[in-house]
């Protein structure tokens, strides 16, 4: 779970790390904030929660069992126990 929750803040970030690579080639000042306005902010954020929107709909598309298949829970044959299965 945390690596889930890692992995979306990372995403998250993305749009912040791309504009502080854009100051820091521009040589302009990183930490001025004439550099970072309101508007620039918004649209980061935008930007940053269009991407996590994405991914998680990329994560729910292609992950998971198959459709239609069946999962066969853990259960103990001759004493051994057997992991779930998706069938």
């Amino acid at each position: 779970m945390i690596r889930a929750v890692l992995t979306e803040i990372g995403i998250f970030l993305i749009p912040f790390a791309v504009y502080v690579l854009f100051l820091l080639a521009t040589r302009s000042g990183l930490l001025v904030p004439a550099h970072w306005p309101l508007h620039v902010v918004a649209k980061l954020t935008v930007a940053a929660l269009v991407l996590v929107i994405a991914s998680l709909l990329l994560v729910v598309a292609f992950s998971g069992a198959p459709p239609r298949s069946t999962y066969v829970p853990a259960h103990v044959e001759d004493g051994r126990l057997v992991p779930g299965v998706e069938k």
